[in-house]
């Protein structure tokens, strides 16, 4: 069975970090592309970054510069350190895998898709991010 956890959310002052962390099982990473999203009160999950098993990040324009997404895959787990947070920030954050060769997260983080959120093959529960002003 594939399980994908998400843990690490919080409540942070606007300007403080948090690392995500994404712990898999049931899947090899090489094979799969993990991406993290984020769905804020009132607006549609979008996808916010990803990484291949080679470590090929990707990210949106909002969190580039200060979200950096990493591989673990000793530990079947994908981080999202997340720095200079903003209170735009605050969403439930999830992640999700997609296995190679990941058509739907290379569309999106390309620019080619405006979401990927339907097409992705399991999804882990999210976990809270709050920052506050």
């Amino acid at each position: 069975e594939v399980q994908l956890q998400a843990s690490g959310g919080g409540l942070v002052q606007a300007g403080g970090s948090l690392r995500l962390s994404c712990v898999t099982s049931g899947l090899t990473l090489d094979n799969y592309a993990i991406g993290w999203f984020r769905q804020a009160p009132g607006k549609e999950r979008e996808g916010i970054a990803c990484i291949s098993g080679d470590g090929s990040p990707f990210y949106v324009d909002s969190v580039k510069g200060r979200f950096t997404i990493s591989i673990d895959n000793a530990k079947n787990t994908v981080y999202l350190q997340m720095n200079s947070l903003k209170p735009e920030d605050t969403a439930v954050y999830y992640c999700a895998a997609e296995s190679y060769p990941a058509p739907y997260l290379t569309a999106y983080f390309s620019g080619k898709r405006d979401s990927a959120n339907g097409d992705m093959d399991f999804w882990g529960k999210g976990t809270l991010v709050t920052v506050s002003s």
